[in-house]
């Protein structure tokens, strides 16, 4: 039985290797390997050729990879028959061995060949440009023919194929790119895209060669991200949109796709910038904002929440991101001059509602976390720092502080942000509640009265440093003659311990608890200031009073009185007064007397309670005054600390280095620091020469 090979039907398998091994032996392996190229050239050029250029589009690509499958086995069989060729007359004759020569004939009379050569590229863009268009492939066709090409001719690969292929890729996506422009919105265009990055990624490592991968990728980001960058960024369903709709997940695509392209990341970066400072400054100067400075902080905080969750999960904590965060912050928050007395009344609102809800002192040191992120924005911390002392004190002198550790902490937060300096006297005040605390036990010891259970008013002083508390024109009140004696009591006990020290009462600071009996029988706690104590007070020996009579009898200033009265009376659910007439004007003929129906489902009745409340024009004029004038002795002392430690510096770097030691207090205006210098030459503290500043003191 005879085995015939494709190449040679002359030939049979059982006598062709005796008739080779002879011809090789006697010397004529000249004429075997010469008949060998002529035999394989014709069955190429009549055989191969012709059936692979015969084939339809189609099934070209399929033609050629069987014709080459069945020219490869041939090629193995006619090595084992000119074996003893191969390894004799090829090395010595320098030949190019059977195996070599196969391929090269291979290529020369089939891939080189004019018509295969012009369809085999066409052929490959076709069926990949149908793959794009969603028809489902034989993609074995085209892996088999790319790895043919690389093994014939590397060149070729990259000549006829790659760079043909990466022209149509361009042309293709360019126009795909330009139609889902015009219908898409930009969470769909961006799905398309990460998708097509995702097939030519898919499609490159399956059957095309591995250089060809980058090139392909580069293509599809050139023509669908950064040609249509600027324009995806600004669409009404772009990056604004997906801010204002917390489409996170739109959002992190936007950011994985653009990153790809040189200047993208800045283009996203650059509009959320420009957003949030818009934002944030329509939030900070909207006149309706500013009546609620609480809900306007809090509004703040949600905003700064939102972008930090933005960064971490959507940007990667990129350090450019939370950098353009932070200064369209620090932009909008100080574009109103009143952000550092909003910020310390919304700490004042939050450490007062901690101490009055369950679980609020778990709570408030997370909210004071975030209440700092702002802090750090403000410009002007001195003045914070003013606010804080009187919102501060208010709260400890009322009893409403959430707790000691909770105001350490605050204040520990505070120090660190600004130094010692800052916090000293925030740090002395809870002292001297905390001293207050010990003096009233002694004071009730050496009276042998229990201050728990005496009969008569109790009295809970608060004795204060005149020099470390915030101080204010005091209210002129006339105590109760009970609680007048127990006031002087305390007075001849303190002085007799301290009697180097003064003694002035605050009335206007404190508040009182006081037991009331209602007509209808029903006993309620009122908490109240001690002016209103002083106004309830006298209704136990009269029952009508005008305004007129209750001023005399309390001494209380009258516009004081009037702001009491409206509080006492005409407060729906708190009115524990009568009015006659009854309207929210206070006149001083109107009479006054005790609401006999007035009920309450609390036994403890809060009336004016000193919640943090937006200070009066007056009150922010003379805080910021204040806080103006502390700012020039320290802008005096930041000068003449730069300028012994460098003795001789030119104007801007006299200021610039002013402006870095004040910047942990306040952000002062280099015009007020060149105002402080000159004062300071005027006083011969400097010597102006040149423009180049001398320390002579």
């Amino acid at each position: 039985m005879c085995y015939r090979p494709v190449i040679h039907p002359d030939l049979c398998f059982c006598c062709g290797p005796r008739n080779a091994y002879n011809m090789a032996l006697h010397g004529f392996g000249e004429k075997l390997y010469s008949g060998l190229v002529t035999t394989l050239t014709r069955h190429l050029q009549e055989q191969v050729s012709a059936s692979i250029e015969a084939a339809g589009d189609d099934q070209f690509l399929e033609e050629l990879n069987r014709r080459w499958l069945e020219h490869d086995k041939a090629l193995t069989v006619i090595r084992d028959l000119v074996a003893l060729m191969d390894t004799t007359y090829v090395s010595e004759s320098h030949k190019t061995p059977v195996l070599s020569l196969g391929l090269d004939l291979w290529r020369d009379n089939v891939i080189h060949s004019k018509e295969i050569q012009a369809r085999l590229p066409r052929a490959l863009l076709r069926i990949l440009q149908r793959e794009r268009m969603g028809e489902v492939i034989i993609r074995d066709s085209v892996k088999n023919t790319k790895t043919l090409i690389m093994y014939l001719e590397p060149s070729s690969y990259q000549k006829d194929f790659e760079k043909p292929f990466l022209d149509d890729s361009a042309i293709f996506y360019a126009g795909e790119s330009q139609v889902l422009m015009e219908r898409c919105h930009c969470g769909e265009y961006l799905q398309m895209v990460e998708r097509r990055l995702r097939e030519e990624k898919e499609r490159a490592s399956h059957y095309l060669d591995d250089s060809t991968e980058p090139k392909i990728i580069s293509i599809v980001e050139e023509e669908m991200i950064a040609k249509h960058m600027r324009s995806l960024v600004h669409m009404d369903s772009g990056l604004v949109s997906m801010l204002l709709r917390d489409e996170y997940e739109d959002l992190g695509r936007m950011y994985s796709l653009l990153r790809r392209c040189a200047g993208g990341v800045s283009t996203i970066r650059d509009l959320v910038t420009s957003h949030l400072r818009e934002t944030g400054k329509q939030l900070v100067t909207d006149a309706a904002s500013s009546r609620n400075p609480v809900d306007l902080v809090r509004r703040l905080l949600d905003t700064k929440d939102k972008y930090d969750r933005i960064i971490a999960g959507v940007f990667g904590d990129d350090e450019t991101f939370q950098t353009a965060v932070s200064t369209s912050f620090e932009y909008f928050i100080n574009l109103n001059s009143r952000s550092a007395e909003f910020i310390s009344l919304y700490v004042d609102d939050t450490l007062r509602k901690a101490s009055e809800e369950a679980g609020g002192k778990e709570d408030v040191e997370i909210v004071l976390h975030k209440v700092m992120a702002l802090f750090r924005y403000l410009q002007e911390k001195d003045v914070f720092e003013k606010y804080h002392k009187q919102h501060l004190a208010n709260r400890l002198l009322s009893g409403r502080a959430v707790s000691d550790d909770a105001e350490r902490s605050l204040i520990a937060k505070l120090g660190v942000e600004c130094g010692n300096n800052f916090t000293s006297k925030l740090e002395k005040m809870l002292t001297d509640i905390k001293f207050s605390q010990g003096i009233i036990r002694g004071f009730y010891a050496s009276q042998g009265v229990d201050e728990e259970a005496g009969e008569g008013p109790i009295l809970a002083a608060q004795v204060l440093t005149g020099a470390i508390w915030p101080t204010r024109p005091s209210t002129a009140c006339k105590l109760p003659d009970e609680m007048h004696d127990v006031c002087e009591k305390f007075r001849a006990y303190y002085l007799g311990s301290h009697g180097c020290r003064k003694l002035t009462w605050q009335t206007d600071l404190g508040t009182a608890d006081v037991a009331a009996t209602f007509g209808n029988g029903q006993i309620h706690e009122l908490n109240v200031s001690t002016c209103q104590m002083c106004v309830l007070v006298l209704f136990n020996s009269a029952d009508r009073l005008s305004c007129k009579d209750i001023q005399q009898a309390t001494a209380i200033p009258l516009p004081d009185l009037k702001r009491c009265l409206r509080s006492l009376a005409c407060v729906p659910d708190m009115n524990v007064l009568c009015k006659n007439p009854m309207n929210d004007d206070i006149a001083e003929d109107d009479v006054f007397c005790v609401n006999d129906n007035f009920t309450s489902n609390s036994f403890q009745v809060k009336i004016d309670t000193a919640a943090a409340e937006e200070s009066s024009e007056s009150e922010q004029q003379e805080i910021r005054q204040k806080a103006e004038e502390v700012r020039k002795h320290q802008i005096d002392a930041a000068i003449i600390r730069v300028m012994k430690a460098q003795r001789v510096l030119n104007l801007d770097g006299l200021v610039a280095e002013v402006a870095k030691q004040l910047r942990p207090r306040v952000l002062p205006d280099p015009a007020v620091i060149k105002r402080r210098i000159e004062s300071l030459i005027e006083r011969e503290y400097l010597e102006d020469n040149r423009n180049q500043y001398q320390y002579i003191a």
